[in-house]
């Protein structure tokens, strides 16, 4: 590699003439406005040399151009040396790469760690939403990335399918469901199913307004509503394994389930495994009373079980009720530590979860850290914001969610929409067609919002993302589908590049680019970030696009220069499909 070269000569100089020895030099991209192609910040070797930076900057250039065939020029800017990278250098690269066809990612191997990645994570009391969305982008992005980056990956979630929530679905199904199912209403079953919570929702307003009517106060009508004690009684029944509670908590589940998994199959995600609320709500309970003997945990006067966490900038934090009855930090403990007894050969869990459970998942790390669990260390919360929609936000209970199944059906008519509206698919049958709009619509949606990064809150706007000009999905699918376009009008075929010929300053860059991407990679798996591949690939499609309009690739009249752009048009194009398959998303042959 490049930088590894310069590094080991630059340490080499200063071992030589300062007698000093360091660590690592650092290196930066050269600004476009300047000459050169990587630049070395002097700054950061001030501290070990004790010098003018110009000066050094001069004395380090005189020694790569000398002394490596890698560097040809150089130019000194304040604290900053800008190296000019000899031709054949990119070139040499180019061939090492050509026949590579999974370019910068690693084969998965456990050695190189194994780690579980949690994302969607539902509830079965209603249809995944746009908030669910962003969740399961980003979990299989990154789970997606983690694989590329040589790692082994196992996708799961924890299905809510346990708890009050989901008796209020089952309780009004009961009342005023009249034995419907989805097949007697032709609907998906998860949204059956939330049609009843809503409907739960709203018996439970008009009871409580006739309560307050009749004298009761607002937070007395709320807690004796008849129809949530009957959904409290309906969950103490399930607790105690009433049959037919049972019976019917298992239908409306399942309804639930075949319709996530169709929603799932349109958005293009998947798991390995799966783990339901129902059977981990009890974990953890042997644990609090493992680290109460280790004095991790304490036992106040009621009997209930605490940790203070104070001294770690964080408070006290109840693991056990005083009735023995776990809390959610309790199974969140004991799952952690069921995963890792399933699957020992990870050592690493990301938890895709909103930021509402930041503090959550501090509190949760620091525990098991605390419990002596050595991969506690490698335990990593991927937070992120909100998405809202220019209509305003979203409430489940009343119904105005933005439900997952609309919102990629309408990316996809509106993919239509634009498509017909640019007039380039009369060839194309009308599956065809349909296939594309969904293809398109579904990349619209997964780039607007890996784009960002997860910590940031979206305002997402259908409309906008499907632009098919700017740092959008389907502009990156048209420049793979235009260089698919130049390929085949050619007989497009892998061999050597003659090293010696001259080449463009455009060819160059788009060269600088594809040398970026295997550290993208890594890069964008250390930071658990799909923004980073989603930007890189931006960078790389606009970097092509700028090469193409000034470059003559099928007209160039020297048969090594004309071989050389239609390979380097293929390899980006070769690329610029992995980099998207980082991100779930698709590219279409031709659009």
């Amino acid at each position: 590699m490049l930088q590894e070269v310069i590094t080991n000569a630059i340490k080499q100089l200063v071992k030589n003439d300062y007698d000093v020895t360091i660590d690592a030099v650092e290196f930066q991209s050269t600004r476009k406005d300047f000459e050169g192609d990587i630049t070395v910040v002097i700054f950061q070797l001030l501290k070990y040399v004790k010098t003018n930076p110009v000066q050094l900057g001069e004395t380090i250039g005189v020694y790569l151009k000398t002394n490596t065939n890698e560097v040809v020029d150089y130019n000194v800017v304040k604290g900053f040396l800008n190296l000019v990278i000899a031709d054949g250098y990119y070139l040499n690269y180019f061939n090492q790469i050509q026949q590579d066809e999974q370019f910068g990612h690693i084969t998965p191997d456990v050695s190189n760690g194994g780690v579980l990645v949690e994302y969607s994570s539902p509830n079965t009391n209603k249809p995944l939403h746009l908030g669910h969305i962003r969740n399961n982008l980003l979990g299989y992005s990154v789970a997606q990335i983690q694989k590329a980056a040589g790692k082994k990956v196992i996708k799961t979630q924890i299905i809510n399918d346990r708890g009050i929530h989901i008796c209020k679905s089952m309780l009004a199904w009961q009342k005023f469901g009249n034995g419907a199912t989805p097949d007697s209403e032709k609907i998906k079953g998860d949204k059956l199913v939330g049609n009843y919570y809503v409907r739960f929702d709203q018996e439970y307003k008009k009871q409580v307004e006739d309560l307050m009517v009749n004298g009761l106060l607002e937070d007395q009508a709320k807690k004796e509503a008849p129809i949530l004690q009957e959904a409290q009684k309906m969950l103490r029944k399930w607790e105690q394994g009433d049959e037919e509670v049972v019976a019917l908590w298992k239908m409306m589940n399942q309804w639930v389930y075949d319709g996530f998994d169709v929603t799932y199959k349109a958005l293009g995600v998947d798991f390995d495994s799966f783990y339901y609320e129902s059977d981990t709500y009890l974990l953890g309970k042997d644990v609090v009373e493992s680290g109460l003997e280790k004095g991790v945990f304490y036992r106040k006067e009621d009997g209930s079980v605490w940790i203070d966490l104070t001294d770690d900038g964080l408070d006290e934090k109840i693991v056990l009720r005083s009735d023995g009855t776990a809390v959610y930090m309790t199974q969140d403990i004991g799952t952690a530590i069921q995963r890792v007894n399933d699957n020992p050969e990870i050592n690493s869990m990301v938890y895709t979860v909103g930021n509402e459970q930041d503090y959550h998942f501090k509190v949760l790390f620091l525990i098991l850290k605390k419990l002596g669990f050595g991969w506690a260390e490698n335990l990593y919360h991927l937070s992120y914001g909100m998405v809202d929609l220019p209509s305003g936000k979203m409430k489940s209970r009343e119904g105005t969610v933005v439900d997952a199944d609309d919102l990629i059906q309408n990316m996809a008519e509106t993919a239509g929409e634009i498509s017909r509206e640019l007039g380039k698919l009369e060839d194309y049958t009308d599956a065809e067609k349909l296939a594309l709009y969904q293809t398109i619509g579904l990349a619209a949606l997964k780039y607007y919002i890996l784009k960002v990064d997860p910590k940031k809150r979206i305002l997402f706007d259908p409309k906008e993302s499907i632009d098919f000009q700017g740092n959008t999905g389907p502009f990156v699918q048209y420049t793979y589908a235009r260089i698919q376009s130049v390929l085949r009008k050619v007989d497009y075929r892998v061999a050597p590049i003659d090293t010696t010929i001259d080449i463009d300053l455009k060819e160059k860059y788009l060269l600088k680019r594809l040398e970026q991407y295997p550290d993208v990679v890594q890069q964008a798996a250390a930071q658990y970030s799909p923004a980073l591949i989603a930007n890189y690939t931006y960078d790389l499609v606009r970097e092509f696009n700028s090469f193409f309009q000034n470059i003559h690739i099928l007209g160039e009249k020297d048969a090594q220069k004309r071989a050389f752009r239609i390979q380097l048009a293929g390899k980006v194009g070769k690329t610029i499909k992995l980099s998207c398959s980082l991100l779930g998303i698709d590219v279409p042959e031709r659009m």
